[in-house]
């Protein structure tokens, strides 16, 4: 199918003034990926880069992406390409115009920045990651990933862009809100860049807040699915959506975040969302799960990277070595590893002694 030119301006996107236009590469054509090229299109010049040259191919000849967001039709001025130094070459010569977005699962972050750094040019242009996730080999944060690969002093121009989003409501044009995460001056340039139309950007400095909360939200989400399959009820899920978000509280504090945090779009915005909401995959895993469908399969039948399945591990190891308990973390991870059936698990809760409830005591 050939889009008019028309298609080029998504709905809910409206064009931007032509002196505020950007070049912006979004690396990585997954769902989420193609959505964020999708929202910046009407109003930047994007590259949407992808390593799969056949996939580059059928997207360039069909203006969709077929395997991850075969819905949504591809504005005619997103350019897809699959040589990465031809993607970055725009946006790392506008230095003061340019962002680079990293769209890959916490699982290919390490290898995007390789392949990146190794194109010899450094990193003067803005690099936001939209991964929520831990790195399973090594229990790190993503901005821990940037900081082992590119050096610490790389954070002062890099940081997460997250929040409440699904990948589809995104690329039709939806309202959705975001948070970008790091110092003051990139905070600025990335919402100068991605705010507008119906994209909404706040920020905040508290990075390793966004990022607890982005990462641990998909592992509760796996766990609302369980319930719901398992007939628990919506008094159930409203108990596990709060509660998991006091194990988020008390994983993020430990790590050195603001418990406030995690009462905004990153926290308790994202955890609704993915806990509620049809379109969330780790959600769809839990669901799964919940009916007695092996993790292989589930995963074979979602057809693509639920980050809670991979990152459940590592919360775990993170906050055992921290003392922190997080005993949803710990039974979402006994189903995912076989050790525990969805009903064992859930037996194993309900089993637990009563706690008093609140930040300063909370401590289970």
């Amino acid at each position: 199918m050939t889009p008019s030119a028309s298609a080029a301006v998504v709905p809910g996107h409206a064009p931007a003034s032509a002196g505020s236009r950007a070049r912006v590469v979004v690396l990585g054509a997954g769902a989420w990926g193609t959505a964020m090229a999708c929202a910046l299109a009407a109003r930047h010049d994007v590259v949407l880069w992808a390593r799969d040259a056949a996939q580059v191919a059928g997207m360039a000849a069909t203006r969709a992406n077929a395997r991850y967001l075969p819905e949504v039709t591809l504005p005619v001025s997103i350019r897809v390409e699959a040589n990465l130094r031809e993607a970055l070459g725009p946006a790392l010569a506008a230095s003061e115009g340019g962002l680079i977005v990293v769209a890959t699962p916490t699982a290919g972050l390490r290898e995007t920045l390789h392949a990146v750094m190794a194109q010899g040019q450094g990193l003067p242009t803005p690099l936001v990651w939209l991964c929520k996730g831990l790195e399973r080999s090594s229990h790190l944060l993503a901005h821990q990933i940037v900081a082992d690969e590119l050096g610490e002093h790389a954070l002062a121009n890099a940081g997460p862009l997250s929040g409440p989003s699904f990948a589809e409501e995104v690329a039709k044009g939806l309202p959705t809100a975001l948070t970008v995460a790091g110092g003051a001056a990139l905070c600025e340039r990335v919402t100068a860049i991605v705010h507008g139309g119906a994209l909404r950007v706040y920020s905040t400095d508290d990075l390793i807040g966004v990022e607890v909360g982005g990462a641990v939200k998909n592992v509760l989400a796996i766990a609302t699915g369980i319930a719901e399959s398992l007939g628990l009820g919506l008094n159930a899920r409203a108990a596990l959506i709060t509660r998991g978000l006091a194990e988020i509280t008390r994983l993020g504090v430990a790590l050195g975040a603001r418990p406030e945090t995690f009462m905004g779009l990153t926290g308790v915005g994202d955890l609704i969302l993915t806990c509620t909401g049809d379109l969330s995959r780790n959600r769809k895993v839990g669901l799964l799960l919940g009916r007695g469908v092996a993790l292989r399969d589930a995963l074979v039948q979602l057809g693509h990277v639920a980050e809670g399945v991979w990152s459940a591990p590592a919360v775990l190891a993170r906050a055992q070595a921290l003392g922190v308990d997080m005993p949803l973390t710990h039974a979402v991870c006994a189903v995912l590893d076989g050790r525990s059936s969805p009903q064992d698990a859930l037996r194993t809760l309900l089993a637990r002694d009563p706690k008093r409830e609140g930040i300063d005591v909370d401590r289970a």
